[in-house]
């Protein structure tokens, strides 16, 4: 659509076919996007401003058919920005790859490939981004293998930067092709630079062993260094990808308002940058929605999973290209209403002009579907009447099933746990088939077998029950916690016959590599090896969960929740606090 580099050749996309399954979907007519329109400063009248137009991504999680959808959004916008000799920037922050097999199963290659399609100018590091390991089968590294491998092959295939400011390896920036701290682009004359950051929580959110040796920086002081030397490069704007969120209730009113979480990671991190520093920061993580000011920064947060965008306009003096003025619009849905399925649904319009789908964009995803589509279609043979609702912070009928399902394959296990984190979506009702229940589990994380006390596992929970982390699914014993005086929290482990574990009872746990490897600060303060001993098997996770539900011809969510008879039994909404 545009150069992502300063006399890049343009991307011309035809419009011919719908995409995979998408009949009656909307197609574009014409057989190319228009070509870019004149620069901006020799097309805008001297006295007119220059209109600058930031999209911004978050946590698409592997979610390719929402992209041709989203290509027509963009090509509109471009369209508008054509005619009035403006810029369009596109950035994105982070999660982009862990979700869907048609994106697993190539350890990421087809987002890069359509991100590459779409135009994008940068994206920052995520968590997830670890998730796939070493490039190649393992999921975590073996016999000497690379546990960043496909991290760095993937950087190394994409046309556009991975951005990552506050990450170290050995105490130093990683020297990772294409992977940099920041970076200037030049569009249409325009001079912008990225500036990628990733979460605190990054080391802690995926599988240990593929960051080893990696230290997360502070996210300001990271941003305002490379800001600084942007601008020193000339940067007209300068945007910041951050795979950090917040969350807002609503939108159109001030932050405090819109019921904004004020103390959020990118809030803070807002608030500590020096004044002017940065033009506008595009936030993830949180998978939660964000249009907001935030000391004189606009920010932006779409969700999850490619339902939406963020959009930023700037006006921009013309000749010295001071901002003059910048307008947030609230996270614009793909498909309007209550309709969420952007490979289907009908878009209406966007910039005064039909929301088309490009079919080289189509194309080009549906190459990619092609691969997965049989496997995610074949029953499992299990009908989900309500389906499984699946909840972070809350017990789940998903989250129950899944440590059910655990226990059932392990059955010396004296507990199971899953964690919130790990449910990605909730299972639809109806006939099951593999598709969903990989996008409900995507990770390929082993089953993990812990051998304790009850003491420790006590301990273990008390420290769980004081964070906010996603909450520990449980099958095999009842959870009842309680404050005492003092501030403590009093945790009784109570088995189904209804005999109490003592502290020096031999317990058994079954989790994932995940959670057993420190994940979700799973060990809480003290070290794994002080907790208990580990072995992982070389059972996946997703197997189990596979092989236990095609012995069953009927699930419903009363056979594995019941909400007046919690298996976590707590005094308060965690994280937990006892008052002294």
């Amino acid at each position: 659509m545009y150069s992502r580099r300063s006399g890049g050749a343009s991307l011309r996309v035809a419009l011919a076919t719908a995409l995979l399954g998408c009949a009656g979907s909307a197609v574009a007519p014409s057989p190319t996007l228009p070509p870019p329109g004149p620069s901006a400063t020799s097309a805008a009248p001297a006295a007119k401003p220059l209109h600058v137009t930031l999209l911004g991504t978050n946590d698409l999680h592997g979610r390719l058919t929402s992209l041709p959808l989203y290509a027509g959004y963009v090509a509109n916008v471009q369209n508008a920005r054509n005619a009035d000799g403006g810029v369009v920037l596109l950035g994105d922050a982070g999660d982009m790859f862990q979700g869907t097999l048609e994106s697993n199963l190539v350890e990421g290659a087809s987002v890069v490939r359509a991100y590459d399609a779409l135009g994008m100018h940068a994206v920052a590091v995520g968590n997830h981004e670890f998730d796939f390991g070493p490039a190649g089968p393992h999921t975590v590294p073996v016999e000497g293998e690379d546990g960043r491998g496909a991290l760095k092959a993937l950087a190394r295939s994409a046309h556009f930067p991975f951005l990552a400011a506050n990450l170290k390896e050995s105490g130093q920036l990683p020297p990772w092709e294409n992977v940099a701290p920041s970076k200037l682009v030049t569009v249409r004359g325009l001079p912008v630079g990225f500036v990628g950051v990733t979460t605190h929580e990054t080391l802690g959110t995926t599988l240990a062993a593929n960051v080893r040796g990696l230290t997360i920086e502070p996210l300001a002081a990271s941003i305002a260094r490379e800001a600084a030397s942007l601008r020193a490069a000339g940067a007209a704007l300068v945007i910041v990808l951050a795979h950090a969120g917040g969350k807002c209730a609503s939108f159109g009113h001030a932050p405090e308002a819109d019921q904004c979480e004020m103390n959020s990671e990118i809030f803070q991190v807002a608030r500590a940058l020096p004044k002017g520093a940065v033009d506008a920061i595009v936030a993830g993580h949180s998978h939660a929605g964000v249009a907001h000011e935030v000391a004189g920064i606009p920010i932006i947060e779409s969700f999850a999973n490619g339902k939406a965008f963020g959009r930023v306009d700037f006006d921009l003096d013309a000749k010295t290209h001071a901002v003059l003025a910048a307008r947030i619009s609230p996270p614009k849905k793909l498909c309007p209403g209550d309709r969420d399925d952007p490979a289907t649904c009908e878009p209406g319009t966007y910039e005064g002009a039909p929301v088309m789908r490009p079919a080289a964009m189509v194309a080009s995803v549906n190459e990619d579907l092609k691969v997965a589509i049989t496997r995610k279609g074949e029953p499992l043979g299990v009908e989900l009447p309500d389906g499984l609702r699946k909840s972070y912070d809350e017990e789940s009928p998903e989250g129950n099933a899944f440590a059910d399902f655990l226990r059932e394959a392990y059955p010396t296990a004296t507990v199971a746990l899953m964690n919130g984190g790990g449910l990605r979506e909730s299972l639809p009702k109806g006939k099951l088939a593999y598709g969903a229940l990989f996008e409900a589990f995507p990770f390929d994380n082993r089953v993990a077998i812990i051998r304790t006390t009850g003491g420790r596992l006590r301990a273990l929970l008390a420290s769980h029950l004081r964070r906010s982390a996603g909450i520990f699914s449980v099958s095999g014993l009842r959870v009842e916690a309680r404050c005492e005086a003092g501030g403590a929290i009093r945790i009784e482990l109570v088995r189904p016959g209804g005999k109490a574990i003592a502290d020096a009872d031999k317990v058994e746990i079954v989790t994932n590599e995940f959670l057993a490897q420190g994940g979700d600060e799973f060990w809480g303060d003290e070290e794994q090896g002080t907790k208990g001993t580990v072995t992982i098997t070389d059972d996946a996770v997703r197997d189990v969960l596979e092989a236990r539900l095609r012995k069953r011809s009927r699930l419903t969510e009363r056979d594995v929740f019941d909400a007046k008879a919690p298996r976590m039994s707590l005094p308060t909404r965690r994280p937990v606090r006892c008052a002294k």
